[in-house]
């Protein structure tokens, strides 16, 4: 079964010096350990540079920035291939985070279903 693994933290880790250098060689050392389960995945630009479109009462708005004000943002998605929901938090574990932050998983509809 395939699951998204989305990295939600606070991109302000990335500001230091050096620092996303440091988490991009992680995720490469995470992406030889786990690379046979790594379906997809990406990084993604800061959120500063995000923009939301809304429909609310048949009505459409466009806005600059994510969709929530919040200190933690998503910063990055893994899609992989495990057996179960446990296979998946292992490897869970395993994603680099900057700092504090969290990996949400979800399971991924079946094409058609």
């Amino acid at each position: 079964m395939q699951y998204l693994m989305m990295i939600v933290e606070d991109e302000a880790h990335y500001a230091a010096p050096g620092a996303f250098e440091a988490i991009v060689a992680k995720h490469m050392a995470f992406g030889q350990k786990h690379g046979a389960s790594i379906v997809g995945g990406n990084g993604l630009q800061m959120s500063t540079t995000a923009t939301t479109v809304r429909t609310e009462g048949g009505s459409t708005s466009i806005h600059d920035g994510p969709f929530a004000e919040s200190r933690e943002q998503l910063g990055g998605y893994y899609v992989i291939e495990a057996a179960d929901l446990d296979a998946a938090i292992a490897i869970a574990k395993d994603v680099p985070l900057a700092a504090d932050g969290a990996i949400e998983i979800r399971p991924v509809l079946a094409q058609g279903g």
